[in-house]
């Protein structure tokens, strides 16, 4: 692909900033996006669906959580907040999508938690309860089989995955796929057009 998109690692978009607010499970949020990010206006319609429809970690949920392909850092913000003992991998190839989830995570609290990375960044040793991900299906289906592959087998033993796929982009398909490669995978909820996906060893 050509030009310059939320995965470019360097977008070339001049850097204007403006807050998000954003409500889950009746706590408020405010945060900074950006152009040259995924969904700088807005919160995300599927990140939402995610939001609203997944089990959000509990207090006593350990970590280390993973967001895959941060952007700005609301849903590891999220889980930080929810989950006030565990860390989470806040992890993107976009170096402009590093930086503004490492300023949301400052100013919500949790800098000291939220450790933000770009993917070879991770160590190789973490292995995570949750990975959590909006992922980019707009790479393309080889791409994003190749994101997957990569990320899901670092799920802990009894760890659950969190995806939200547009129906209209594959996510269909994608179950599928995963369920081929041997994940258990269920459609946990559909809302709007999203499929929210628990995966799970």
């Amino acid at each position: 692909m050509t030009g310059d998109h939320y995965f470019s690692p360097q977008p070339g978009a001049a850097d204007i900033r403006a807050d998000v607010e954003f409500t889950v499970a009746g706590r408020d949020y405010e945060v900074t996006a950006g152009a040259g990010v995924f969904s700088a206006g807005r919160l995300d319609p599927g990140t939402a669906v995610l939001l609203r429809k997944a089990a959000l970690p509990t207090p006593a949920d350990p970590g280390p959580f993973l967001d895959l392909g941060c952007g700005y850092g609301p849903i590891a913000c999220v889980l930080a907040d929810h989950a006030p003992t565990a860390t989470v991998y806040a992890v993107d190839v976009n170096a402009r999508a590093r930086e503004l989830a490492s300023v949301n995570a400052a100013r919500l609290g949790f800098a000291d938690r939220v450790r933000v990375a770009a993917p070879d960044d991770v160590p190789d040793s973490v292995t995570f309860t949750q990975i959590w991900s909006n992922p980019p299906i707009r790479i393309g289906k080889a791409e994003l089989h190749a994101l997957l592959a990569r990320w899901l087998p670092r799920l802990a033993p009894d760890g659950v995955g969190w995806l939200v796929i547009a129906r209209y982009l594959g996510g269909d398909s994608v179950q599928r796929w995963l369920v081929d490669q041997g994940w258990q995978v269920q459609r946990y909820a559909s809302q709007k057009g999203y499929r929210v996906l628990r995966v799970t060893h």
